[in-house]
């Protein structure tokens, strides 16, 4: 299952529009709360997909039947990039568990690369739906291989990828070798570089949000 967001001309365009644009960019607070908004958005899609219990709530007058969220979804990042979009998920859903993961990718000087998994922070994943948060979704290798670190933690439930923006490439790659998951996006971009990275799209997430890292 794939959901792109923005097709329904939602404010999320708008969002996204501010996120490309290289004038707005250059406004690192915008930059994130752009990006958490939309996290805030996907969090509440996501949310109507997920099991709910009948309740009964106790009120001044009465008695008030409702629902509520059955249990609490586990909230994952690849660090660093994926941290707004993780606050808007968190925004919402304020209750849940986190794991948090360091996934780069190792450039090598015949322009390859490779990802490299260094660090895991999770609770049990046994029987638990994950909402996996990173914003690009460019070759999919990063998140194909975050996934099977996150299978060693337990028997994952359900899965749920999200990210701002996705290649068609990676959604394809994600898919072939994660069929089970669900995807939801912002955007899709056609385009992917050699270099593994997408066109139009924003680029590089992380930078803008946080500022640029050194290369050594």
């Amino acid at each position: 299952m794939v959901i792109n967001i923005s097709q329904n001309h939602s404010l999320v365009n708008n969002w996204i529009n501010e996120l490309r644009d290289v004038n707005v960019q250059q406004d690192r607070l915008r930059f994130r709360r752009n990006i958490e908004r939309i996290g805030e958005v996907i969090a509440y899609e996501i949310s109507k997909k997920l099991p709910w219990d009948e309740t009964e709530i106790t009120t001044p007058l009465g008695i008030s039947k409702s629902t509520t969220l059955a249990s609490q979804p586990v909230l994952a990042t690849i660090l660093r990039a994926g941290l707004p979009l993780h606050q808007g998920m968190l925004n919402y859903f304020d209750k849940a568990d986190n794991a948090f993961i360091a996934a780069y990718r190792k450039h090598h000087q015949d322009g390859s690369f490779e990802i490299s998994l260094e660090y895991l922070s999770s609770p049990s994943l046994d029987d638990r739906v994950v909402i996996l948060c990173d914003p690009m979704l460019a070759t999919g290798a990063s998140l194909v291989k975050t996934i099977e670190f996150l299978k060693r933690e337990g028997t994952v439930k359900e899965i749920h990828v999200v990210s701002v923006i996705a290649s068609t490439e990676g959604i394809e790659y994600l898919r072939r070798n994660e069929p089970q998951v669900h995807i939801w996006c912002g955007a899709i971009d056609e385009e992917l570089t050699a270099k593994g990275y997408i066109v139009p799209g924003l680029g590089d997430a992380g930078d803008l949000a946080f500022g640029e890292k050194s290369q050594s």
